[in-house]
């Protein structure tokens, strides 16, 4: 162990490079940190030549992380985590925190949860503040680098994803999935078969954080391949496309009971097995060792939980 080496590296370098590695702006992180941009450009300067890396680099307009800064990312999330812990003993004041909160979810999941979930929380803490992405702007890999507290996310529970040995998934409801299809559909008045439902096209969504969904392959397995014609980003943009084509789409039923998009479509059951379905929250492991956190998965199970109840 380099004691001499480690010596040179305090907890103010580690923060910049944690902050610069969500930012990837010497202003930005400047104006987080309320310090000046040439104190940030300062304390990097000293950081590289520590560790011997550019860490920073400029493409075009735009910075890049260095495979070490990345490659550190998440060991000083969790050092910075562990700090945070030693200084803030004290028992979690509900009434009183001020901190902030970020969460990420779909457009889809954000229309089932997001309304009941801020109700609740706010009501139990007034001076919080929270922040919700969209899944698409900042994804899983935003919880190992401290960007994101949870992201809760609809998939197959009988394939659960394996991006992160760090990450823990757990269940808040299961679901069904059913078809969804146009009032003038010329499905609509008959039961759907099998064979109806991959004569006709369909809309899929695209997600870049989890493999191919189980459904299709259990669909490819037991039939055939659906066609697919039309790809998008989320339920309510897919529903739109329903209503003025002969497209299909296959949903989350308790998704389709209570969007706005989908309250004139046709709602049908799916023909065929396609596993177990529902939505999970996820979260990277070590960020528990925060009492504020763990009091927020305490907030969220207990609202998904309600929801898987009663939705």
């Amino acid at each position: 162990m380099d004691l001499i080496k480690l010596s040179r590296i305090s907890m103010k370098h580690l923060i910049t490079l944690h902050v610069m590695l969500d930012t990837l702006s010497v202003t930005a992180c400047a104006q987080r940190l309320c310090v000046s941009p040439s104190s940030v450009s300062k304390t990097l300067s000293q950081l590289r030549e520590t560790l011997n890396d550019e860490l920073f680099y400029r493409n075009g307009n735009r910075l890049v992380s260095t495979p070490l800064a990345r490659r550190l990312g998440p060991t000083v999330h969790q050092m910075i985590s562990d700090m945070n812990q030693i200084m803030t003993q004290e028992e979690f004041d509900v009434a009183n925190y001020a901190g902030s909160f970020s969460l990420s979810m779909r457009e889809s999941t954000f229309e089932l949860i997001a309304a009941p979930l801020c109700e609740h929380i706010l009501k139990l803490a007034p001076n919080i503040r929270l922040d919700i992405w969209s899944k698409d702007n900042i994804g899983v890999s935003g919880l190992a680098k401290g960007v994101l507290d949870f992201i809760i996310l609809p998939h197959d529970l009988s394939q659960p994803p394996n991006i992160d040995n760090n990450l823990v998934w757990e269940t808040l409801f299961t679901d069904e999935m059913v078809c969804l299809m146009s009032p003038e559909h010329p499905l609509v008045e008959q039961s759907l078969t099998i064979d109806d439902y991959l004569r006709y096209d369909h809309i899929g969504i695209v997600d870049n954080d989890l493999s191919v969904p189980f459904f299709e392959m259990q669909l490819i397995q037991q039939h055939r391949k659906r066609k697919v014609m039309v790809n998008v980003a989320d339920f309510g943009a897919a529903a739109t496309l329903c209503k003025t084509t002969e497209l299909l789409f296959t949903c989350s039923k308790k998704w389709a009971e209570v969007a706005a998009q989908a309250q004139s479509l046709i709602m049908k059951e799916l023909p065929f097995n396609y596993g177990q379905v529902g939505y999970s929250l996820v979260w990277y492991q070590p960020s528990m060792n925060d009492p504020a956190l763990r009091w927020l998965y305490q907030q969220i199970t207990t609202v998904g939980h309600k929801i898987g109840r009663y939705a």
